[in-house]
């Protein structure tokens, strides 16, 4: 790993992979087969992501503990990060004079078209949010990039009048020079690269490999919609 590639902080919070970054041979990691020829690289290794969720999850327990929490996780390509980070939490408060007890609701965000954020946001499961009410929530989010979704997502919530309201996002990608929101808890800062993996898709697929990746131009040829 370059030094001069990844910063230990930046604006967001989290761990910085410059735009510089050239990720790891995909010759060092194990993937599956299928996917051949459809990656440039690792860009960030699930060991690492572990790692980091751990840190996040002691940080989210040093700020809430003792705190009653609502998780929302946001589907499709939360579901991983948001599972092993309450997993993490939850093994943090088992060892701990502290603790959260936690209920997750699921909702669903879908604003992109192939590799393309569109204006279109539409909100599944969140239609009805009334017993948030006076409540503590974190929203667990895989991926941020302008913020404009995650700002709209926040109104919403705000609407139903929760008590306070955290963001923990596991990635936010560099796309302009200025953010429309940036979450509370945040893994890595990336640059403005399509990446897949942990869940996170193409077009469905992808979200079977258990590193995050950088896709290939070619991939996004053979699985656009």
């Amino acid at each position: 790993m370059e030094a001069e590639s990844v910063q230990s902080c930046g604006r967001s919070g989290g761990i910085v992979l410059t735009d510089n970054w050239p990720g790891y041979s995909l010759d060092l990691f194990c993937y599956p087969a299928h996917y051949s020829g459809d990656l440039d690289c690792v860009f960030i290794p699930h060991g690492m992501i572990m790692d980091r969720t751990e840190r996040l999850a002691r940080n989210i327990m040093d700020e809430l503990g003792d705190n009653d929490i609502v998780v929302l996780c946001v589907l499709k390509g939360g579901y991983q990060f948001c599972a092993d980070l309450v997993d993490r939490i939850k093994a943090l408060s088992h060892n701990s004079q502290r603790s959260i007890p936690m209920r997750v609701h699921f909702i669903r965000l879908k604003s992109y078209l192939n590799d393309c954020s569109t204006e279109d946001l539409h909100i599944v499961g969140a239609e009805d949010l009334s017993f948030l009410a006076g409540k503590n929530v974190l929203i667990v989010e895989a991926i941020v990039g302008t913020g404009k979704t995650m700002k709209a997502l926040l109104e919403h919530v705000q609407a139903f009048r929760p008590q306070m309201i955290k963001v923990a996002a596991l990635l936010v990608k560099r796309v302009s020079n200025t953010w429309a929101y940036l979450p509370d808890y945040v893994g890595f800062e990336i640059p403005d690269r399509f990446v897949v993996g942990y869940a996170l898709d193409y077009n469905e697929y992808f979200r079977d490999l258990n590193h995050i990746c950088a896709i290939s131009e070619a991939a996004k040829m053979k699985y656009k919609i």
